[in-house]
């Protein structure tokens, strides 16, 4: 896990493109370090310019610890503990150097192992440590392989524009790689960040439709089947009332004890349009009365999802229901009609009321808006509501390929 993810705690969405900048960033200094290492260690085994003994000690304390940080790098575990035991590890290396090399002469162009692995811990320090901390070690170690170089060689005047050079040129590299990596990310963490206030966003968005379709579920059963009911009760004067009361009640009754289970709108199993025209009967008053319920349903029409079908019964309830409150079933006619596919079924309710302005009913009234249009809507069917002096009509249409 790199330096980042684990200062992150773990993988998680709000980092999820920034772990993977950083593998990729550890993956690909790993390879470059296996060309400057390789180069480091070569030069190593030629060199003249460590006395006894410190030309195997000194080696081994760089290349094994640098060994170290490629199989972590490359493998993405332990990467921090790897990365910073090699930087430490050349940190020492270049301490040691001037006791190493005391009383050697090199040339003052010559270029030591420990040189081709300035960048390798720069950049090493860059990925597996916090900014201020790498930030300092970008400049302190060339700036230490410097110093270190011109005790070596004694300060001589001659050496100070060779070393000053891989000085420059150890402190630019690291300098421009720091900021690539800085780069890179920047840029992760600002996708990281974003996604994650999208993803914040959805589900709050998520969480207020839930809640919303919840209420105007609640509001449409309260409406459509409690209060209805009560309100048919108080007024039924007549048989026919009295009977469409008594049916209304008994809905209510029913869809009461089944809030908990069945929050959609019945089983998706599939009904014919007989069983709709059944469930109708039972709600319209004189059932029996042709002028009142009309059925045409064609041989071919097709059968309906459960769901489907409770809905349009429910909306063609709240249907009835509002004409005998508000019309006192004047001219009450309800007709179900069926065709083959690509049709389906529709329902009409009308009466010969005094009818009303749909744009003047209060957004409160919940009985048009969701007992009706809404629920019909939410399975992709057609509802319309219109009225005039002449009475209300309601249609009510659900086709085949609209579930399909």
């Amino acid at each position: 896990m790199s330096h980042l993810a684990e200062q992150a705690g773990g993988p998680g969405i709000a980092s999820f493109t920034r772990e993977r900048v950083e593998r990729v960033m550890a993956v690909s200094v790993a390879i470059g370090f296996l060309a400057l290492g390789a180069q480091a260690f070569f030069a190593a085994l030629g060199s003249t310019d460590m006395n006894p003994g410190w030309d195997i000690a000194l080696p081994l304390l760089a290349f094994v610890p640098l060994l170290v940080m490629e199989l972590s790098f490359f493998a993405g575990r332990a990467v921090k503990t790897g990365g910073t035991l090699f930087v430490v590890c050349y940190m020492l290396v270049l301490l040691l150097w001037p006791i190493a090399t005391e009383g050697s002469d090199t040339p003052v162009a010559y270029q030591p192992w420990t040189y081709f692995l300035v960048t390798v811990a720069t950049v090493a320090a860059v990925i597996v440590m916090p900014r201020r901390i790498h930030i300092v070690l970008t400049i302190a170690i060339p700036v230490l392989y410097g110093l270190v170089r011109m005790v070596e060689l004694g300060f001589e005047p001659v050496a100070w524009i060779a070393v000053s050079l891989d000085t420059v040129y150890s402190l630019i590299l690291g300098g421009v790689l720091a900021v690539l990596a800085w780069t890179f990310r920047t840029a992760a963490s600002t996708i990281d960040e974003r996604r994650e206030r999208a993803v914040s966003s959805y589900a709050q968005a998520a969480a207020v439709s839930a809640t919303e379709r919840e209420r105007v579920a609640v509001a449409a059963l309260m409406h459509d089947s409690v209060l209805a009911a009560l309100l048919a009760a108080a007024r039924a004067e007549s048989p026919r009332e009295r009977d469409l009361a008594v049916s209304m009640a008994r809905e209510a009754l029913t869809r009461l004890a089944n809030t908990d289970r069945d929050v959609g709108e019945g089983s998706d199993a599939p009904v014919t349009a007989d069983t709709i025209v059944a469930d109708i009967r039972a709600l319209v008053p004189a059932p029996g009365d042709e002028s009142v319920l009309r059925v045409d349903l064609h041989p071919d029409t097709p059968v309906v999802p459960g769901r489907v079908a409770r809905a349009l019964v429910l909306a063609t309830a709240q249907a009835v229901s509002n004409a005998v409150e508000h019309a006192d079933a004047a001219g009450l006619q309800v007709s179900v009609d069926g065709r083959p596919a690509p049709h389906g079924v529709a329902i009409r309710v009308r009466d010969a009321g005094p009818g009303f302005d749909i744009d003047t009913v209060p957004d409160d009234r919940l009985g048009i808006r969701a007992s009706i249009l809404a629920r019909v809507s939410a399975f992709g069917g057609e509802a319309s509501v219109d009225s005039d002096d002449s009475g209300t009509r309601v249609t009510m249409i659900w086709r085949q390929e609209a579930t399909e």
